[in-house]
This record gives structure tokens, C-alpha cells and sequence, in this order.
């Protein structure tokens, strides 16, 4: 009687384990919500955005004051959002964000209705109308003209859409856009020809500069601390999903700009096929990622500190540094 009540207690105690096992393994898993910007700083995650299962749910945003909001209530966890918006969140929450990875490097382009613009020194003199004062695209092309030597007056529309519309009925005749406004404007009004790749020509002025290694990132993924520190395994596993999607986009362009129209991240699967080569969609991230990003921040922090929210941001802001 003894054994079969050792037996009995045995069975009860590995029946009690098993369930416990069960009531844990049953537990639902973390979903991330995820903010992502409409247009180039999107489409890297367009294969997740597409079939999101319960990882991931994503919201669309048609401006980075949403993203603000967004990651500042903790409404969502991580955040695909301009590279210098991430530094100022940084600054503006006490270091409560860390950028996770890089996915969209430079998305500007020169475009001039004629063929005297080859090099940036033909921009000497010229009036160049652009958008993006006050952020990354004005400090760029500020940093390229100076460093280059170049004195050319820039004039500022207040949105990509309507400097566009103002190309597209030839009543301007050099204009710097980002993608896919550059595509859009050519599709709409081909006398408009593609003059210089502002990637290009920051690769060049940074060059000759104290800070060579850094490149023109114009999006990123950051994920809020508290969230990281709580789930990195889903922090792990996002950035896994991201990078694959990725590769999906570069490896299936045709696919992939379907997919974009469909999401909502951009309106033309037709535009979005011709705009991906000048999209600058990638993937970096580890310690490769504070190489490149750290020095860009540097030069937009000497252009003017406000740019970066005030101050470089920490240590504790590299996703890498962890």
C-alpha cells in the first residue's frame, strides 16, 4: 500500500508539472505594435506589414509628429522614423528610446529641367528649391555645398507634394526631392531629368572631412528602452523579420511595390517599381550601425544642435552598445 501511494503521488506530482507546463505555454505571446512613416522609411517592412501574424500589428503614419505621440504615450513600442527624430525622442524622453537599426539610407535627389547641372559645382550661383528646412535634408545639402565650396541659394517649399506640383507645371527649374516624389514628377512631366544623387555627393563631402565613416541615413527602427528591456527577444526577433523583409523587397521588387500599394504605404505600385533603386532601402544594424549613424548625428549636431534634440545622444541610445 505504501509503494502505491509513493506511485499515486508520484504520477500527481509530474501530472501537477505537466499542467503547469501547459498553463505556461498557453500564455499568449508579446505583440509589439509597431508605428511605421508612409513612403520609403515603410517599405522595408512591407513583407511584415503584409502578413503581420501575432507577432507584429502596425499602424501607418502620415507624418512624424504621429510617431512622436505614438512612442511617447506608449501606444507603440517600436518605430520606424526619420534618423534625426530618433536622436531628438531620445533627448526630448531622457533617454527613453534606443535605435535599433538603420533601413533607409538617402532618398534625395537633384533634378533640373535642362542639362546644365553635372557635377555640384555647376549648382554655384543657382537657386536650388527644396524641402525638408529645419531637418536632415537642409543640413545635408548646406554640409555638401560647404564643403564642396559651393555658394548656391536655396529656397524652401513647406511640402514634398507641393514642390512637386510646382516642377510638374515647369514653373521652377531645379529642384532637390526625395523618392518618390523625384520618380513622380519625371512620370508627370518628362522634361525633368535626374542630376546628382545627394547620397553621392555626401559620400564625397564627408570624404574629405573629420568624419569619413558617415553615411546619409534618413530612416530607422527605434524601439522604446522600457520595452527592450522587458521583451528582447521580440526586439531580437523583429529585427530577424525586418531584415528578411528586407531582402524580400531588394530580391522582388515587382512583388514588393504591390505589396507597398496594398499596405497604404505608398498609392502606386507602378511609381513605387520605378522609385526603389533611389530609395536607398537596407538593413543595418549592430555595431555597424552606430558607425555610420554616430558621425552623421555628429555633423547634424555641429549644423545646429537642435537637430539632434540638443545634445549627442549616449551610449545607452545604440541598440548595440547593449
Amino acid at each position: 500500500m505504501i509503494k502505491t501511494t509513493r506511485a499515486l503521488l508520484a504520477i500527481v506530482m509530474v501530472m501537477g508539472l505537466l499542467g503547469g507546463c501547459a498553463v505556461a505555454d498557453s500564455q499568449p505571446a508579446v505583440t509589439a505594435n509597431v508605428i511605421a512613416l508612409k513612403g520609403p522609411t515603410g517599405i522595408g517592412m512591407v513583407q511584415m506589414i503584409a502578413e503581420p501574424g501575432d507577432q507584429w500589428s502596425f499602424t501607418l503614419a502620415g507624418s512624424p509628429d504621429e510617431i512622436v505621440a505614438a512612442i511617447a504615450s506608449g501606444s507603440a513600442d517600436i518605430a520606424a522614423a526619420p534618423t534625426n527624430l530618433a536622436a531628438t525622442l531620445y533627448n526630448r524622453l531622457n533617454g527613453g528610446v534606443e535605435i535599433i537599426a538603420l533601413n533607409t539610407l538617402g532618398v534625395l535627389h537633384i533634378l533640373e529641367r535642362g542639362d546644365t547641372i553635372q557635377s555640384v559645382s555647376d549648382l554655384e550661383g543657382r537657386t536650388l528649391y527644396a524641402t525638408g528646412q529645419g531637418a536632415t535634408p537642409e543640413y545635408a545639402i548646406q554640409y555638401i555645398l560647404k564643403q564642396a565650396g559651393v555658394n548656391a541659394a536655396i529656397e524652401f517649399k513647406g511640402e514634398h507634394a507641393e514642390l512637386a506640383t510646382l516642377a510638374a507645371a515647369d514653373e521652377l527649374d531645379l529642384v532637390m526631392l526625395p523618392e518618390p516624389f523625384a520618380t513622380s514628377l519625371q512620370v508627370q512631366n518628362p522634361s525633368w531629368r535626374r542630376a546628382l544623387d545627394v547620397t553621392e555627393l555626401f559620400k564625397v563631402a564627408v570624404s574629405s572631412s573629420d568624419h569619413p565613416d558617415a553615411v546619409l541615413s534618413m530612416g530607422c527602427v527605434i524601439a522604446r528602452k522600457e520595452f527592450i528591456e522587458q521583451h528582447p527577444d521580440v526586439v531580437d526577433a523583429f529585427l530577424d523579420a525586418h531584415k528578411a523583409s528586407v531582402e524580400f523587397v531588394q530580391g522582388n521588387p515587382e512583388e514588393a511595390a504591390e505589396l507597398t500599394e496594398s499596405a497604404g504605404i505608398m498609392p502606386s505600385a507602378a511609381i513605387v517599381l520605378k522609385a526603389l533603386p533611389g530609395t536607398n532601402i537596407t538593413f543595418v544594424s549592430g555595431s555597424e550601425l552606430r558607425g555610420q549613424i554616430e558621425p552623421f548625428f555628429q555633423i547634424l549636431f555641429d549644423a545646429n544642435p537642435a537637430a539632434v534634440g540638443g545634445s549627442m545622444p549616449g551610449d545607452d541610445f545604440y541598440y548595440s552598445a547593449r
